[in-house]
């Protein structure tokens, strides 16, 4: 499983012209994309790692959103496991199919929520237009 995550002022995601989910204060954008192999437990490490990584400013140093509090903001991406490393078109054969895939991408919202944070989400295999703010610019790539 891997999990792009931007530190964002603000993001939403639309469908057909409509807001399926945004947050509007500083928070998290989660990218989460799912292989054949992934099981539970990547969800949960890759919840466990949004949650918890220091990367929000605090006077005493970094804290994590779950310190604070932050929201999170989570998008199925299955082309992050898209190759392009041949030929000008990509290959997605390592990316989940839907029935693999959904149920992980909702178990790591499950287990965020589970940790008490606000979480939104977009709508999995619709497509999407996302808009965020990033603050920093501030991007990590997170694999589990």
């Amino acid at each position: 499983m891997r999990a792009v995550i931007q530190k964002v002022t603000r993001a939403s995601v639309s469908v057909d012209g409509q807001t399926v989910g945004a947050i509007d204060r500083p928070g998290i954008m989660a990218l989460v994309g799912v292989t054949h192999e992934d099981t539970a437990q990547q969800a949960a490490t890759i919840a466990r790692k949004i949650a918890e990584l220091r990367i929000f400013d605090a006077e005493d140093g970094e804290v994590s959103a779950a310190e604070i509090g932050a929201p999170v903001l989570v998008v199925s991406q299955f082309t992050l496991y898209g190759d392009a490393r041949k030929g000008r078109r990509p290959s997605w054969s390592h990316a989940a199919p839907g029935p693999v895939a959904e149920p992980l991408v909702d178990a790591v919202v499950a287990d965020l929520r589970g940790r008490g944070l606000q979480v939104e989400t977009g709508r999995f295999g619709a497509m999407m237009q996302v808009e965020l703010v990033n603050d920093g610019p501030y991007t990590l790539i997170l694999e589990a």
